[in-house]
């Protein structure tokens, strides 16, 4: 069928409907209740404690567009889409769908023109504050964005160690690592390495359940602290995933400049970053650098930008690596 530029047009225009429903899918956590098969809508309203002719409603939408299946008996199952909202999923999604669609987020975003007129944070415009401080004062927002990052960990960490060979590192510092599963799946491949998991102490206060779980934790020390005071030394690699994106070229350099002063002129530096690209390609980098604008105030860079922010930071940009939607930066000091 020949695609009709504006009903393309109005279904992305409508784009946030979709992002709602599986905000609320994901947040009554429908996926888990059919883990062991097809359930009737009755079924599932009891489980959420919802109410079954809504419920009924937002999941054959869901199931209209391969989000679930839906049999002629009001039942549903898990699809291929569906399986990745739930919690246990190899390449799971759900915590990001819930965080995606909570009230501070979606409030943010409503003010995306705020930013493009003034340059502005809108999320410091909305909220009077920057979202770092946000989610230390709610604690139950930072507990889900905290499980969002695991599960992004969780699904992009097989494409990165495929990517860049880790194995001539003895210990590998993750710095601002959540709670440690991109250290966890290095550590798993390379059984003779040794980590340290380091972030802010209220996120590495949960990271030795997954350590544990994940059968690292007697080769993983774990230390909390500010990236923008001081590293942890020792290490023959330091790992950032996604954390430069998150701010603007001053804060970026503070934090690659701590880093640098916590290495060995032989260690390297790892980035696990997206790429900005050329011209009318790759849309999910340049949608990420709008959601870096409203919501943390940092950005998405070009290959060049990151050569001239590692430059300015101490470190020489020595390869990149594509690994899936993201890629492997590795930096070495200079003088």
């Amino acid at each position: 069928m020949t695609s009709k530029p504006w009903l393309d047009l109005l279904g992305l225009i409508n784009g946030f409907h979709v992002t709602q429903a599986l905000h609320v899918a994901a947040k009554l956590r429908v996926a888990d209740h059919l883990k062991d098969g097809s359930r009737s809508v009755e079924e599932l309203a009891t489980l959420t404690n919802s109410h079954a002719g809504s419920l009924y409603r937002l999941l054959r939408a869901l199931a209209a567009i391969g989000v679930f299946h839906e049999a002629e008996t009001r039942t549903f199952a898990l699809t291929p889409m569906a399986d990745c909202l739930r919690a246990n999923s190899a390449t799971p999604l759900g915590a990001w769908a819930e965080y995606a669609g909570s009230d501070y987020v979606w409030q943010t975003w409503g003010n995306l023109e705020h930013s493009i007129l003034t340059g502005e944070n809108a999320f410091q415009y909305v909220h009077g504050k920057g979202i770092w401080e946000y989610r230390t004062e709610h604690p139950e927002q930072g507990a889900v964005f905290d499980r969002a990052m695991t599960e992004l960990s969780r699904g992009s960490a097989e494409a990165v160690i495929a990517a860049y060979d880790f194995s001539s590192f003895g210990r590998v510092v993750d710095v601002g690592g959540g709670r440690g599963l991109m250290l966890s799946a290095i550590l798993r491949a390379h059984t003779q390495m040794r980590g340290t998991l380091f972030d802010l102490p209220r996120v590495v206060a949960g990271a030795k359940t997954v350590l544990s779980d994940q059968g690292v934790i007697d080769r993983c020390d774990v230390v909390g602290g500010s990236f923008f005071e001081a590293v942890p030394g020792g290490g023959d690699a330091y790992v950032m995933r996604v954390v430069i994106h998150d701010w603007e070229d001053e804060e970026a350099i503070a934090i690659l400049k701590s880093c640098r002063r916590a290495m060995a002129e032989t260690a390297k530096l790892i980035l696990i970053e997206r790429i900005v690209a050329p011209p009318n390609e790759m849309p999910a980098t340049k949608f990420s650098d709008l959601n870096m604008l409203v919501l943390p105030g940092g950005r998405e860079r070009t290959r060049e930008e990151f050569g001239t922010l590692l430059s300015k930071s101490g470190f020489e940009l020595t390869q990149i690596a594509p690994a899936g939607n993201i890629n492997v930066i590795e930096a070495r000091p200079h003088a």
